[in-house]
């Protein structure tokens, strides 16, 4: 009986060292960004050699994937449930952008940090678009509501893009002003013929 509580205690110990790690990357990702951050500087902000950062982690994708993983489990992107069969565009609309500005706000740091990294290094445009890609996409397509006139996807695509968002904020508009604004837009842009 001894040895299976054994056994259970080193698992234990493994998966909080490796909880640690996954926890220290996610911090210096979101201060230095993900092609800044070395393998020794995680392992040191964990609190651990190397060799044991590469027990737990053969390689830097397995470490970022965690990451992404770890990240979207405690701060997912919002989910149209709720707004997305709202009749009214503008009500619709509001809706979702409000939602998704709210998350750009949460995150702002973190994902300017790997948005900008996702620039130049494949491995992190690859993970980012994973975990972004679908949530972004099933946005896009409530706010869409079935349209595929190019000028309204073009719309859509400028008012859910985290740059837009940072330019409304640095313009000095609130996050819901900024939503509110955006919204307008695209409603407009929905109401044509």
């Amino acid at each position: 009986m001894a040895r299976k509580y054994e056994q259970r205690r080193r698992a234990e110990q493994q998966e909080e060292t490796r909880q640690r790690i996954v926890e220290a990357a996610i911090e210096l990702h979101g201060t230095l960004g993900p092609a800044r951050t070395s393998l020794s500087a995680v392992a040191e902000k964990a609190g651990v050699q190397r060799n044991t950062l590469y027990r737990h982690f053969p390689d830097e994708r397995e470490l970022l994937d965690a990451c992404s993983a770890h990240y979207a489990d405690l701060h997912p992107v919002p989910v149209p449930d709720g707004w997305a069969d709202t009749e009214d565009p503008l009500a619709r609309v509001r809706a979702g952008l409000r939602a998704l500005y709210a998350y750009w706000d949460e995150n702002q740091q973190m994902v300017a940090q790997v948005l900008r990294d996702a620039e130049s290094v494949p491995m992190v445009r690859e993970i980012s678009q994973a975990r972004w890609g679908v949530p972004l996409g099933g946005i896009r397509s409530a706010l869409l509501a079935g349209s595929t006139d190019r000028e309204v996807e073009a719309t859509v695509d400028l008012a859910i893009g985290f740059g837009t968002w940072q330019s409304l904020r640095r313009s000095g508009l609130s996050t819901d002003d900024a939503a509110d604004l955006m919204a307008r837009i695209v409603a407009d842009a929905l109401s044509r013929p």
